[in-house]
Formats: C-alpha cells, sequence, structure tokens
C-alpha cells in the first residue's frame, strides 16, 4: 500500500519560505513521476511542480515559477518543494502526489494515482 506524507506546512509572512517534504512509503518510487497540487478554498486543485525523476526534468505552473524548486532524494524516497518570495495568494492545501500509470499530461491530477493528505500554507499579507 501506497502512502504519502506531506510535512512543513505553516504559517509565514508575504516574502518569507517555506520547504515542503513528502515521505512515500509501500513501494519503490524513483522511477515515477511525482507532483505537487495545491488547492485553495472554493477553488479546483491546480498544478504547482512535478519531477520525473532525481535530477531529470522538472516542470512548474506559471504562478510559481523562479520561486518554487522541487527536488526528489530518492535513497530517502522524498520529494521536497523549496517555496521562496511567498506570496498571500500561495495560500493553499498542498498536495504531493505519486503516478505509477501515468498517460495524459503530467500537469494534471488525473495522471497521479496517489495522493497524500494535504499540508496548509498560510501567507499573511
Amino acid at each position: 500500500q501506497v502512502q504519502l506524507v506531506e510535512s512543513g506546512g505553516g504559517l509565514v509572512q508575504a516574502g518569507g519560505s517555506l520547504r515542503l517534504s513528502c515521505a512515500a512509503s509501500g513501494r519503490t518510487f524513483s522511477n515515477y513521476p511525482m507532483g505537487w497540487f495545491r488547492q485553495a478554498p472554493g477553488k479546483e486543485r491546480e498544478f504547482v511542480a512535478a519531477i520525473r525523476w532525481s535530477g531529470g526534468p522538472t516542470y512548474y505552473a506559471d504562478s510559481v515559477k523562479g520561486r518554487f524548486t522541487i527536488s526528489r532524494d530518492n535513497a530517502k524516497s522524498t520529494v521536497n518543494l523549496q517555496m521562496n518570495s511567498l506570496k498571500p495568494e500561495d495560500t493553499a492545501v498542498y498536495y504531493c502526489a505519486l503516478a505509477t500509470r501515468g498517460g495524459g499530461l503530467l500537469t494534471t491530477p488525473n495522471y497521479y494515482d496517489y495522493w497524500g493528505q494535504g499540508t496548509q500554507v498560510t501567507v499573511s499579507s
């Protein structure tokens, strides 16, 4: 049974930084793409960033490009999201996701078949 557990969320002032981590267990995940999504109240879940393999291609939403960095450590089975220059509009619940079957676009939720429980990020102005 695959399990993804996020950590690192919290409250930060605008301009600050947070680092989210997602620990994966239950299967070898080094060859599978992983992503981060977020969902604000009343809004749909939206793509934030994704990475195919350690040191491999990375993808970012335009809204976070240049501010967020996704990375993964396959030895520790973790994927991280370093978030700098945070803005109030980054406030949301952040979810990590694992894709084992693929199909479709890596930037859409349907691409992923395992999800974490989410961690709240709140950015105050």
